[in-house]
C-alpha cells in the first residue's frame, strides 16, 4: 500500500547526543529556563519530556527551596514514564526516586485522595498520580495546601480555557494563589477544537521551551522514514484489517470507539477476529497476561490486549511498564488507551480504524511510532477508514475533516523548522547608514530577507507567538475551511484574498486578545515564512548578489516587497503534495462536498479583490464576465457585482434618510 506523506530524515544523531548531565538536546533546552515559576514545554513524542521534567523538578527541590514535585499523568499507563531514574549515571547530581507508596498510577485499590494527603504530610518529594486524582485532591485540599510545590501536567492539551473543565480551573487558581510553580508538557499545543488551551493573560506568564518535530526526527540515528498512508475498505473492518496488520511488524492496534460508525459495538468480538486472523490462540501467558498466537509459520506472537477491561488488564499493563527488549511484546490492542505518551521504542506501526477528526489525536498516535531504536529504519501511521460514500453526506463530511488532518500532519514537516529571519526594508536608511530591523527573528539558518513594506509593529505579544506558536498557527491555518477550499481551488481564489482576508480571520480567532496591528505583523510573518519554506522558493547567488525565485521570476532579495509575497498562496503546494496521492474517486468525493457548499462574498473578499479586477479591466477593456470558463475572472465577475450591489444600498439609504 502506498503511502501518502513519506518523510526522511537526515539522521544526524544530534537529538539523541547527551551533554556533560546526561541531557538530550531537548532537555538541556528546558533545564535552561528550570528557574521560572510557569513553564510550558512543547516538544514532540519521544524527545524526552519526562525526563527533562526529572532534572527540572530536581534541581527545584535541590536548589530552589521547592517541597514537593507532583507529576499528574491523563491515564494510568503512562505513570511508568516517570518511574525511577538514575541519573547519576549520566554525571547528574541527583537521581529522580519515586517511593513506589507514592506512585498513584500503579495498580491496587488504595484510596488516591488519601494516599496523595498522606503524601503531603510526608518527608517525601515526589509523586505521580492521574489528571482525575489531582482534580479531586484539589477540589478538596485548595490551592493552599500546593504551596512551595512544583505541579507538572503531562499531556497538558487535556487543559482548556473553558470555565467548565475542572484541569483548567486547577491550573488556573494555582496561578492566581501564585505560591506554587508549573511545568506544563506536551507533543501538542492544540486540543482540535475551537476552545484554546489557555486563556491569553494567562498564557502569557509562561516561559515557552519548544522543540520541534524536526529537530527531533532530523537528529534520530537509526530512524530514516516515516510514512503516513491511509487505507479504504467496503464492509467490516475486521475483515479487511487483515490485508494491512503486518505480524512482522511491532504494531499498536486502535480500534473504533464503540458508537463510531465503524465499529460493530462489539469491542470483544473484534478483538477475537484480529486474534484469528493472526493465528491460533494458545491461551494467556500467567506470568504477563500477554495472549499467545501461533501463526502459521509456527511463531508465536505476544499480544497485549488493552480492549478488555477485565481483572487480566491490571497485569497485561503492568506488564507493559516493565518491556525488557525488543522481543518482550509483538502486538498491542487498544481502544482509547496507548495513544498519549505512552511510550513502547520499538514500535514500528501504529494502525488505527476509524476516523480521526482530531489534529492532536492524529499527532499523538503517529508519536507511538516514531520513538528511535536500535535497528528500526522506518516508522508506519496507518488509518484504515470506510470508504467514502459521496450519497451520504456525514461520511462526505467526515472524510473531508480527515483529508485536513493528513494535509496538516504534511505540513508539520515544512513549517515546524523556521530557516529565516526577516526585517524590514524602510525605503530611507537611518542616520548611520544603517537599516532598521524588526524585532520579528527567527531561529535557524542564517539567510535574512528584508522585506519592503514587512510591519515594524511587534510586540511581546507578537514576538511569543512567532517564536513559540508558529507551527500550531500554521496548522489551525491550514484546518480552516476557507483557506483549505483556496487550496484546491487555486484558478478560483486569488492568493491575495488567502493572505489578506482568510488567515487574519483565523489568527484573529485562535487570539482574540490581539489588535488589528498584531494580527497584521503575525500575519505578515506567518505568509513570508510560509512561502520562503515552499519548495517551490529557491535563493540563488549570483557573484555578489543573492536572488530569490518566486512566481517563476528571479527577484533580487533586496528588493522583495510584502506585495509580492502575498501574491502567491503558500498552502497551496501542501494541497498539490496531497492530491497527487489520494486516489481520484476520493477527491472528486470530497471536492464536490466542499464546492456545494461554496460560502457567499462577503465584504472583505470583495475589497481584496478589487484592485485585480481594476487591472483586469485596464488589461482586458472589459470588465469580467459572470459566465466566464476562467473561475478566477467569474469569482471576480461575482466581487464586482457585490459590491455595486452594496453600493446600491448605500446610496438608498442615504436617500431615505434625507
Amino acid at each position: 500500500m502506498a503511502d501518502y506523506v513519506n518523510v526522511n530524515y537526515a539522521q544526524t544523531g544530534e537529538s539523541q547526543n547527551t551533554n556533560q548531565y546526561g541531557m538530550r538536546a531537548m532537555q538541556a533546552r528546558a533545564f535552561d529556563a528550570r528557574n521560572s515559576q510557569f513553564m510550558l514545554v512543547k516538544a514532540p513524542p519521544a524527545s524526552g519530556k519526562s525526563r527533562a521534567l526529572m532534572f527540572i523538578g530536581l534541581d527545584k527541590l535541590e536548589n530552589q527551596g521547592i517541597a514537593k514535585v507532583i507529576v499528574a499523568v491523563p491515564e494510568r499507563s503512562i505513570g511508568s514514564s516517570f518511574k525511577s531514574t538514575k541519573l547519576t549515571d549520566g554525571g547528574f547530581f541527583r537521581d529522580w526516586v519515586v517511593n513506589p507508596q507514592w506512585n498513584l498510577t500503579d495498580g491496587g485499590g488504595t484510596q488516591k485522595t488519601k494516599a496523595f494527603a498522606d503524601f503531603m504530610a510526608s518527608d517525601d518529594g515526589i509523586l505521580v498520580c492521574t489528571h482525575a486524582t489531582l482534580r479531586n485532591v484539589f477540589e478538596q485540599l485548595g490551592a493552599a495546601a500546593f504551596a512551595n510545590s512544583v505541579i507538572a501536567i503531562d499531556e497538558f492539551h487535556h487543559v482548556s480555557a473553558d470555565e467548565n473543565n475542572r484541569l483548567g480551573e486547577v491550573v488556573r487558581a494555582l496561578m492566581e494563589d501564585g505560591r506554587s510553580h508549573i511545568v506544563a508538557m506536551t507533543g501538542s499545543y492544540f486540543r482540535g477544537d475551537t476552545t484554546p488551551v489557555l486563556r491569553p493573560e494567562d498564557e502569557a506568564r509562561f516561559t515557552r521551551v519548544t522543540y520541534t518535530y524536526y529537530e527531533q526526527l532530523n537528529g534520530y540515528r537509526d530512524l530514516k522514514t516515516l510514512g503516513i498512508g491511509y487505507h479504504f475498505y467496503r464492509g467490516r473492518y475486521v475483515e479487511a484489517i487483515n490485508e494491512i496488520l503486518d505480524s512482522n511488524l511491532k504494531t499498536i492496534v486502535h480500534i473504533p470507539h464503540v458508537r463510531s460508525a465503524e465499529s460493530t459495538t462489539d469491542k470483544y468480538t473484534e478483538v477475537d477476529r484480529i486474534l484469528d486472523h493472526l493465528g491460533t490462540n494458545l491461551g494467556r501467558d500467567p506470568e504477563t497476561g500477554f495472549d499467545r498466537i501461533q501463526r502459521a509459520d509456527g511463531h508465536i506472537l505476544k499480544v497485549a490486549d488493552l480492549v478488555d477491561d477485565g481483572a487480566n488488564r491490571e497485569k497485561v499493563l503492568m506488564s507493559l511498564r516493565d518491556i525488557k527488549g525488543r522481543d518482550h511484546v509483538d502486538i498491542i490492542i487498544a481502544l482509547g488507551m496507548a495513544k498519549e505518551g505512552f511510550d513502547w521504542i520499538w514500535c514500528e506501526h501504529a494502525l488505527t480504524v476509524g476516523y480521526r477528526g482530531s489534529l492532536t489525536e492524529v499527532i499523538q498516535i503517529i508519536g507511538r511510532s516514531t520513538r528511535d531504536a536500535p535497528g528500526k529504519i522506518h516508522a508506519q501511521f496507518t488509518n484504515l477508514i470506510a470508504e467514502p460514500d459521496a450519497s451520504e453526506d456525514r461520511v462526505t463530511d467526515a472524510v473531508n475533516n480527515m483529508l485536513k488532518a493528513i494535509a496538516c500532519s504534511l505540513l508539520m514537516e515544512q513549517v515546524l523548522a523556521p530557516n529565516f529571519k526577516f526585517r524590514t526594508m524602510k525605503d530611507a536608511d537611518e542616520l548611520d547608514g544603517t537599516r532598521r530591523e524588526s524585532d520579528i527573528v527567527y531561529t535557524g539558518d542564517d539567510n535574512v530577507i528584508a522585506i519592503r513594506g514587512f510591519s515594524e509593529h511587534s510586540t511581546a505579544r507578537t514576538r511569543q507567538i512567532l517564536e513559540s506558536d508558529l507551527n500550531d498557527l500554521s496548522a489551525a491555518i491550514f484546518q480552516d475551511e476557507s483557506v483549505l477550499r483556496a487550496a484546491m481551488n487555486p484558478d478560483e481564489y486569488a492568493p491575495e484574498v488567502v493572505n489578506q482576508v482568510f488567515i487574519p480571520k483565523v489568527i484573529a480567532r485562535q487570539y482574540p486578545d490581539l489588535t488589528a496591528e498584531e494580527i497584521e505583523t503575525v500575519r505578515q510573518a506567518v505568509v513570508a515564512n510560509a512561502v520562503f519554506k515552499s519548495p517551490s522558493v529557491s535563493i540563488e547567488q549570483q557573484a555578489d548578489t543573492k536572488f530569490v525565485r518566486m512566481a517563476e521570476r528571479l527577484i533580487n532579495i533586496d528588493e522583495i516587497d510584502i506585495d509580492l509575497i502575498d501574491s502567491i498562496n503558500p498552502f497551496q503546494r501542501a494541497y498539490e503534495i496531497l492530491s497527487k496521492s489520494v486516489t481520484a474517486d476520493v477527491l472528486k468525493t470530497i471536492h464536490g462536498a466542499i464546492t456545494s457548499t461554496k460560502v457567499a462574498m462577503s465584504e472583505e473578499e470583495a475589497v481584496s479583490l478589487y484592485p485585480r479586477i481594476k487591472a483586469f479591466v485596464a488589461d482586458k477593456k472589459v470588465e469580467p464576465s459572470l459566465v466566464s470558463p476562467n473561475p478566477l475572472e467569474r469569482r471576480m465577475a461575482e466581487a464586482l457585482a457585490w459590491i455595486r450591489e452594496a453600493k446600491r444600498r448605500k446610496m438608498a439609504a442615504a436617500q431615505q434618510g434625507a
